[in-house]
């Protein structure tokens, strides 16, 4: 039977013309309206087929000039489990570890920012209510590896000498060790993984293109009474990274 999604099979086809040494890496591709004459469909149908062989990573579009045989993915796996919060320090810097890189970062701490609705909800917090946001650019041997913006409430950290999360004598350490300090045990993190794709902002610092597929993480840290403590959007472009969840499974 037929494809209800006829661009699915222009895919295909192009897809496979690649591997067979057509187009080599680096070569342009033809028109998308002399490919659309070639395989009788619309434009449309050959600009869906080459969005989704970009998405894939195999093309690459460049405004003005056309859309090119992309070179191979060198992707690296980043993998988050609970055993990462288990490691002391920072667990980015660990995760760096375990890839043979040296993991650092550049952040920007503002102290009392209302919390906007959506992580007022997040948090369990008023709107309104203030906080510290902290915008980080993580790197791995001076390369950008992924974004965060994270916002912890200053009616837990305002009064202590760890409310500004790169300062004082924890900077640098994590927020579950940071909360420890202070007497807040974190015990749960969720996280809510989705695609999307990059802002100009965000390609811009992570060295990628406008509109690049982007995993965006969504993390919640809860202490033992299940209150929220931080939350943050973490974003990691999907072109150099593929992140891998690992659970414990309970023998019984």
């Amino acid at each position: 039977m037929p494809r209800e999604a006829p661009y699915l099979d222009v895919a295909d086809a192009l897809r496979a013309r690649i591997a067979a040494g057509e187009w080599v890496v680096g070569e342009r591709l033809p028109s998308r309206a002399r490919l659309a004459e070639e395989y009788g469909v619309g434009r449309n149908v050959t600009q869906r087929a080459m969005d989704r062989l970009i998405a894939e990573g195999l093309l690459e579009g460049r405004a003005g000039s056309g859309t090119y045989v992309r070179k191979p993915r060198d992707r690296r796996r980043m993998v988050r489990s609970r055993h990462r919060e288990r490691r002391g320090g920072s667990p980015f810097r660990a995760d760096m570890r375990e890839n043979g890189r040296t993991g650092t970062w550049e952040a920007r701490s503002e102290a009392r920012t209302p919390a906007p609705s959506e992580i007022a909800e997040r948090l369990a917090i008023e709107l309104g209510e203030l906080c510290v946001v902290t915008r980080y650019e993580f790197l791995a041997d001076g390369q950008p590896v992924q974004l965060s913006q994270s916002w912890e409430p200053m009616a837990i950290t305002g009064d202590t000498p760890i409310v500004l999360p790169e300062m004082g004598p924890l900077a640098g350490m994590g927020v579950v060790e940071r909360m420890r300090s202070i007497g807040v045990r974190v015990e749960t993190a969720v996280e809510i993984p989705r695609p999307a794709r990059a802002t100009q902002e965000q390609a811009n610092l992570l060295g990628i293109s406008l509109g690049d597929l982007v995993l965006l993480i969504e993390r919640t840290y809860y202490d033992g009474g299940g209150r929220p403590v931080e939350t943050a959007d973490i974003v990691v472009p999907d072109v150099r990274w593929e992140v891998a969840y690992e659970f414990g499974v309970e023998r019984g």
